[in-house]
């Protein structure tokens, strides 16, 4: 009972991670999903090189564990991820492969969409032009970015419009 009390009186209700405040009433795994860069398969190999649980709560992580994630988070191929995992391999400026997290991941998707775009690439062309880049066909879709609309035209009951 006295180890109930003590794990109700140390919950944490928010948890800072990699400046993201986290849920603490979630399990571990989902919570981490909510940081800018990490997904369902990152958060889960982040609990297994971190030996935690992943349906653990959130908040009842020490600040110790808490510093673990930090640190495993901010170097990831120290702690002995794999390459294909992190989302930044072989970046264009340094060569370097790393995993770039939050509000840093947003500015270097937008700095190398201005570059194709700069270069003029295939990719950057088709992003100035607001035409989808990945190859989808356009009859159908994406009219609605630019304000262009299919619609259907009926003639009045005389054949005229």
């Amino acid at each position: 009972m006295v180890d109930n009390q003590d794990a109700k009186k140390n919950f944490r209700h928010i948890v800072r991670v990699a400046n993201t405040d986290l849920d603490g009433s979630k399990s571990i795994s989902n919570a981490l999903k909510k940081i800018k860069g990490v997904n369902f398969v990152f958060s889960n190999a982040l609990c297994t090189f971190a030996n935690m649980d992943k349906k653990r709560f959130t908040g009842q992580l020490s600040q110790d564990e808490v510093a673990r994630l930090d640190a495993i988070l901010a170097d990831p191929l120290k702690y002995g991820f794999p390459i294909w995992m992190l989302n930044r391999r072989k970046d264009t400026e340094t060569g370097a492969d790393k995993h770039i997290l939050g509000a840093d991941l947003k500015w270097q998707i937008d700095n190398d969409t201005k570059i194709m775009k700069k270069i003029r690439t295939y990719r950057g062309v088709r992003h100035m032009s607001r035409l989808p880049v990945r190859g989808q066909k356009t009859k159908n879709n994406f009219r609605n970015k630019r304000g262009k609309s299919l619609g259907v035209q009926r003639k009045g009951k005389g054949g005229k419009k």
